[in-house]
């Protein structure tokens, strides 16, 4: 379609709620003669900053009531902003009832997402609901092909720029693009007050009408391959985590590395002591818990030392120098930690392609996600995969029970386990990985290949005995057959953790018991697609 002449600006309605250059956006209104109606706040903002305006309450006849829930949802306000200027009926309806038009909608809306964010009590949510701002701003959105409208502070500037260029007009396409964004908004909004709304109701997060919403942090340089376009988008009740970290250094991270970092975030989450988690292509090569980062990031890294090339590293404590020192030995692409100490930052300041991002104490509170994942015609959702497994909840099922250290290393290995593409088999001692196997057809080939990086880790360091000797194993689901638990034990594992619950238990516990292992189950599994 092609565009239209620009249609000029002769009235504002300005609402704001997000202040970020509103001064100079209204000066710049101002200089081209429009008129400005405003509330509240915002008009005395305006008027601080020397800028003509005239209250809504004046303009309409009627005042605000109902501390300021009613204001704006007047005829003479949604008249004037839905009048269509080719219409003659329209014209003749706004003469008769003396309603002036209104050319130019900036509202931003109450912060409801902030309060959400904030873990606002249901009460406080409600009275940030905008009410008056949305109505506005899909009039204006709706009605486009005579009123500018705008959402957010980032657009101002092209308005500006086209009213300079065209006589104090803007163009089609830029009314249009602006009311796309101002949908989009409305509807990012309405996303929030419904899921906080819903988790109040009945508990369910899977309400029959699922919505999601979210504001563009920034365009990334392409996808998971550079053919693909790619964004990233912040949800503004989540609290914060990698998507809103700070980046300290380093170019912007890609798409890529920003699903390995989530991904290495959420595991060392789980743990209370410190923790190192090492993450290549959504899969760990090495977790590990210690005393301190330091030595968890040694021991991580040991794991798998080739796959740790080029990882991306994860720590559940701010980092300090020792651990900037550990880390700054091998390539690494990005460090996520909830903060970082000036000796630790000068340290990874040295390598100037690595990216340093801070997600803030914040980042390790948080309530229950709810999981997405895109079909051709639809998506499924479910809840996040919270559940932990704790050493009371153990059932042993072979007649030899696992020892203390064994039980802590099972459950740390299982704690792994939830993080690694299925089927997933790992192999840990003393609080650290010795072997992965991630995402494999088969179970027994998972086992395979976890022995095999143990054997190849034991090897690089000149060792004679295979890591595997002596440690635990844990099976993110159940043994369907009795090999792949066989293939643990040939690789030197001396327990068990699996959820049970195969028709083949029975065979399985007694290869378990043939082979003189510990085996307890869970009842609880951790499939990860």
């Amino acid at each position: 379609m092609p565009d239209t002449p620009g249609r000029p600006i002769a009235r504002a309605l300005i609402s704001v709620s997000d202040k970020t250059g509103l001064e100079p956006f209204a000066a710049a209104l101002a200089r081209h003669g429009v008129a400005i109606l405003s509330t509240g706040g915002t008009a005395r903002a305006l008027r601080d900053a020397g800028v003509a305006v005239t209250d809504v309450s004046n303009h309409t006849g009627f005042p605000e009531i109902m501390d300021g829930r009613v204001k704006t949802l007047h005829p003479a306000i949604h008249g004037g902003i839905l009048a269509r200027r080719d219409d003659a009926g329209h014209r003749k309806a706004l003469e008769a009832h003396g309603i002036a038009g209104i050319d130019l909608v900036t509202v931003n809306l109450y912060p409801f997402e902030e309060a959400v964010r904030e873990g606002a009590a249901l009460d406080r949510c409600i009275e940030t609901i905008d009410i008056g701002g949305p109505a506005m701003i899909r009039a204006a959105a709706k009605n486009h092909e005579d009123v500018t409208v705008v959402v957010q502070p980032s657009d101002y500037t092209a308005i500006v720029e086209e009213m300079e260029a065209m006589g104090g007009a803007t163009s089609l396409g830029l009314r249009r693009r602006l009311a796309a964004t101002a949908f989009a908004r409305t509807a990012a909004y309405d996303a929030a007050i419904a899921r906080r709304l819903a988790a109040e109701s009945d508990g369910d997060p899977l309400s029959h009408r699922f919505v999601l919403g979210g504001s563009r942090s920034r365009l990334l340089r392409y996808g998971e391959n550079p053919h693909q376009a790619a964004a990233l988008y912040v949800d503004p009740t989540a609290p914060p985590g990698v998507a809103q970290a700070a980046l300290i250094q380093g170019k912007a991270p890609s798409y890529n590395n920003l699903a390995d970092a989530d991904a290495a975030y959420g595991l060392v989450r789980e743990f209370g002591s410190p923790a190192i988690a090492i993450i290549k292509h959504n899969n760990p090569c090495g977790v590990a818990v210690c005393d301190t980062l330091a030595e968890a990031y040694e021991r991580a890294r040991a794991c798998d030392p080739v796959s740790a090339f080029g990882g991306v590293v994860a720590a559940n404590r701010p980092l300090d120098g020792a651990t900037a020192q550990a880390i700054a030995s091998l390539f690494t692409e990005v460090v996520v930690a909830p903060d970082a100490d000036d000796e630790a930052c000068a340290v990874l300041a040295a390598k100037g392609d690595l990216r340093l991002l801070l997600t803030g104490a914040g980042a390790a509170e948080r309530g229950e996600r709810l999981m997405v994942r895109t079909l051709d015609d639809g998506f499924l959702v479910q809840t996040e995969d919270a559940a932990r497994v704790t050493a009371e909840a153990l059932k042993t099922v072979t007649e030899r029970a696992p020892t203390e250290q064994e039980r802590a290393d099972l459950l740390f290995a299982f704690t792994v386990a939830k993080h690694v593409k299925s089927n997933a088999i790992v192999y840990a001692k003393d609080g650290a990985t010795v072997g992965i196997g991630a995402g494999q057809m088969s179970r027994v080939d998972s086992s395979r290949i976890a022995a095999q990086k143990a054997a190849d880790a034991s090897a690089a360091a000149g060792e004679t005995r295979s890591r595997a000797e002596g440690c635990v194993v844990a099976s993110d689901a159940f043994f369907p057959f009795a090999d792949g638990l066989l293939a643990a034990s040939a690789a030197g594992a001396t327990a068990v953790i699996q959820p049970g619950g195969s028709r083949r238990d029975a065979e399985v516990i007694a290869a378990a018991d043939e082979q003189g292992l510990a085996m307890v189950f869970t009842g609880l599994r951790h499939f990860r697609h």
